[in-house]
């Protein structure tokens, strides 16, 4: 990641049109945002996530649930499900498509740029970014190691398109590194070419995290007028070879980390794991006002600096990529107080991201006025204006 802190051009992506076809519960639903923040108002159970789990497709991964692919097709369908977006990104109106053409764990997900197959998920990166928060986050200060890392691997691939695919190939180094040192007596060489793979994307994704930190922890300085609302946030990166990091240069650190690797076979062998590595890395956050752990902050306390720090990516990913991103919020008002939904949504404003934000009660969303499209997800999961 070059040029972290350098701002591109100001614009905006927006979704303007949303089909669903045997998403979850919606057998077929289309939503028109006229340009402006959605939001989605409805009981329990109307599908009101299952919508923004649908946008959370159009970017690369397993969407903000990580549900397995049998999970989403709508039961009793008999076919696969797909999703559709007309939207503006970085390159203009781009229609977007992604979905199965039959239903099963078995079935490949497809990815359609205006009409034409994309090479990897990782294209749509080059038209729209999206950020969202869920429920499921509330814990992340106080949960596994493993939570933190994969929310903010989320952050650095908002501005790092090849930070995904630089952990995944990581993972899979890994993981055969791991079956050669279980089946005993494994090929010394087939070790060292492995290891030295995942020296090298190992510690390209542990100064991608780094840097990510460093350059987020700025924008939180630069931005504490929310302060009051959302506090201010302190996050660094902690494991061993983030500690080396910091006296290292990225060459020593490949060659310590693959010497690490290369000494700790026997230990590794008889864990069944691998010990040492980025996928070790934990993401310490304070409280910068209260200089407290987040984890040991109010559960309120907790949700603001998540607020807080998302609303942070957002303006770093519109200052690094020139387009601010499109936010994906469920049940995001439910648990502020009436001063903090209005500085939400008036940050919102002013990142000039389009919110797509969902809740029990249109009441929450009256703050935002004509700002938003206020839409009601009746219980056959269908949306009334």
């Amino acid at each position: 990641m070059s040029g972290l802190a350098l701002p591109g051009a100001d614009r905006r992506s927006r979704i303007d049109r949303l089909a669903l076809t045997e998403f979850r519960n919606h057998a077929a639903l289309e939503l028109e945002s006229g340009g402006r923040s959605m939001a989605l108002a409805g009981e329990n159970g109307a599908g009101k996530t299952n919508i923004l789990e649908a946008l959370s497709f159009l970017s690369p991964g397993k969407g903000l649930r990580r549900a397995a692919p049998e999970e989403i097709a709508r039961r009793g369908a008999g076919k696969g499900w797909a999703v559709f977006a007309e939207a503006q990104g970085a390159l203009g109106p781009v229609g977007i498509g992604v979905g199965t053409e039959e239903p099963g764990a078995d079935a490949p997900r497809r990815v359609r740029i205006n009409g034409a197959a994309a090479k990897s998920g990782e294209d749509l990166l080059g038209h729209l970014r999206l950020l969202w928060l869920t429920p499921a986050m509330d814990g992340l200060f106080g949960g596994p190691a493993a939570e933190r890392r994969r929310f903010f691997d989320r952050l650095v691939l908002a501005i790092d398109p090849q930070h995904g695919r630089r952990v995944g190939d990581f993972e899979k180094a890994m993981r055969a590194r791991n079956r050669l040192l279980a089946e005993g007596h494994p090929d010394p060489a087939w070790l060292d070419a492995i290891e030295a793979q995942m020296a090298q994307t190992g510690i390209a994704i542990v100064l991608a995290r780094a840097e990510l930190v460093q350059v987020l922890g700025r924008v939180i300085l630069e931005e504490a007028r929310d302060a009051d609302a959302f506090p201010d946030a302190v996050i660094s990166t902690a494991g061993t070879l983030e500690t080396l990091a910091g006296d290292m240069p990225a060459g020593d650190l490949e060659e310590r980390y693959a010497a690490m690797l290369a000494a700790g076979r026997r230990i590794d062998a008889a864990a069944g794991r691998t010990l040492e590595g980025p996928h070790r890395c934990d993401f310490p956050v304070l409280h910068r006002k209260k200089n407290m752990p987040a984890a040991l902050c109010s559960t309120g306390e907790q949700k603001a600096l998540l607020i807080g720090i998302m609303l942070a990516q957002a303006s770093l990913t519109r200052r690094v990529c020139g387009l601010a991103p499109v936010l994906l919020l469920d049940e995001i008002a439910a648990h502020l107080d009436i001063g903090r939904r209005a500085a939400l949504f008036d940050r919102i404003e002013a990142l000039g991201c389009q919110a797509w934000m969902t809740g029990a009660d249109a009441a929450l969303f009256s703050a935002l006025g004509e700002r938003a499209q206020h839409v009601r997800i009746g219980p056959d999961g269908r949306g009334q204006g």
